[in-house]
């Protein structure tokens, strides 16, 4: 075989970093883009935050975002980002948590003679339980075994092993007998939360019914009911609890509604895990009768570039080649990509008020069937670009705080020729349902047939797939008595 060199040309693709910096901030949902904010402002010195932010005047044009400030005037020109670009999908990062970085970027903006509020620090169930148990006169010994039984149990309250497991991880040399794990259990069980450390559903709910006034109605009853049929109250078979217990409709109806107002995770009120905070990326309101969509300055970050650093380098001329330099050309990236990401949103936001503007004057069953080509033929862009562009991307509308896909939803046609939207179909399955006969629910054969009446063809299966979207319980599980 001959050897030899060959030169052939030829084009591909080529993602610089500036470019997957910005797809990836179009994809990040608001508290991830402030989260990485605040690594880039950790890491580079070039990048400050801003004293003060200018927010976007309220108009119905795209506008880029005046709080993402650049102070240098010296700022070179990035690349223009082709269509092929825009497109290409970057590569995985590593998910890293910046959230105490974040709050420490964030507290610059605060003034030097005010102390920043601090999000008060709840006791976790653990936390409570114990303080609980140090307020008692039990010995040192029934203590530990408490705090043993405590460790063992879950987030919402329940006991995850029983009491032969714990016992078995003892030592022998103690002498503890399985008396007195059960002596520790039942301390444990009437501490000021009744329904704790129980060991299964049935005996957290009679727990809870047991610590009720004596003389509560029908609490004799509903015991009996949690403790002996809870399976088939479960599946509302009426029928065969009043022949086992004996009872008639009134005094079943105000068993159930006794069980009703029980906890089913009594651990549930000491859960520590923090819910998710949602920020509105745009906010919609009327303006002068005209819907007008505006960028959230709670959610714009502060930042411009650092400028005693950016004279530095530009007397000794390094502007490139060096750390600092990089730095800087790092620092113009990300304030460059940051005002992209915002226009982009907020053009993303205004199509979708454009379309949805009955949804904004009526509600969810005024909602138009709408998809993402459609905006995206709209504003030039590809599909894929508005997807990042509205997934985990939030609207404040006077209606309530929508992720911007809920705007979005396939079409069912209708008799009159016409198409509706699936998502208002599952408003009118809940409508439906909400002004049912509880005592006869309506099928989803019937809601099939009441819809045709209404001129909206809709398949039976199809109602039931939107009816457990919309966690509504079967026919037979929504009859009441």
């Amino acid at each position: 075989m001959k050897v030899g060199l060959q030169l052939r040309q030829s084009q591909h693709l080529t993602l610089t970093p500036q470019l997957q910096q910005a797809i990836r901030l179009l994809q990040l949902s608001t508290q991830d883009m402030q989260q990485e904010v605040a690594r880039m402002l950790e890491e580079n010195p070039l990048l400050e935050v801003a004293e003060a932010a200018v927010l976007v005047p309220f108009t119905g044009e795209a506008q880029t975002p005046e709080s993402i400030q650049q102070s240098s005037s010296d700022t070179p020109e990035a690349p223009v980002e082709s269509s092929n670009e825009r497109d290409a999908e970057p590569a995985l990062d590593e998910a890293m948590d910046w959230q105490s970085r974040s709050e420490g970027a964030t507290a610059h903006d605060e003034d030097d003679d005010k102390f920043p509020e601090q999000a008060a620090q709840l006791a976790t169930l653990r936390e409570h339980l114990q303080q609980q148990v140090l307020l008692t006169q039990l010995s040192p010994l029934d203590q530990k075994l408490i705090a043993l039984l405590i460790d063992a149990l879950d987030e919402n309250g329940y006991l995850t092993q029983t009491l032969d497991e714990i016992l078995a991880l003892l030592p022998a040399e103690l002498d503890i007998s399985l008396d007195d794990l059960e002596t520790a259990l039942v301390q444990l069980q009437h501490l000021d939360m009744p329904g704790l450390a129980a060991r299964d559903l049935a005996e957290c709910l009679a727990l809870q019914l047991k610590a009720m006034p004596a003389d509560t109605p029908q609490r004799a009853l509903a015991i009996r009911l949690v403790s002996e049929h809870l399976v088939l109250l479960g599946a509302h078979d009426f029928v065969k609890i009043k022949r086992y217990l004996r009872c008639n409709d009134e005094e079943l109806r105000s068993a159930q509604t006794l069980i009703a107002t029980l906890n089913p995770k009594p651990g549930n009120e000491f859960d520590d895990r923090i819910a998710d905070r949602v920020i509105p990326d745009v906010l919609v309101e009327k303006h002068q009768g005209v819907w007008r969509v505006r960028l959230n300055g709670e959610a714009l970050p502060k930042l411009r570039v650092n400028q005693l650093y950016a004279n530095i380098l530009q007397q000794r001329g390094e502007k490139t080649g060096s750390q600092l330099g990089a730095q800087l050309q790092e620092a113009h990236w990300l304030i460059k990509n940051l005002q992209q990401r915002f226009d982009t949103i907020l053009r993303v936001a205004q199509a979708i008020v454009l379309h949805q503007e009955q949804f904004l004057e009526h509600g969810a069953i005024a909602m138009r069937p709408l998809v993402l080509r459609e905006i995206a033929d709209e504003l030039e862009l590809h599909e894929s670009t508005v997807s990042r562009g509205t997934t985990q991307k939030f609207m404040l509308t006077p209606r309530g705080i929508y992720e911007f896909k809920y705007f979005f939803g396939s079409a069912l046609a209708t008799e009159s020729g016409g198409n509706c939207s699936s998502t208002a179909i599952r408003e009118l399955i809940k409508q439906l349902v909400s002004a049912e006969d509880k005592m006869k629910p309506l099928t989803d054969s019937r809601m099939s047939e009441i819809l045709a009446q209404q001129g909206v063809v809709i398949a039976r299966r199809t109602i039931a797939k939107y009816r457990e979207e919309l966690h509504i319980l079967p026919v037979h599980l929504r009859k009441s008595l």
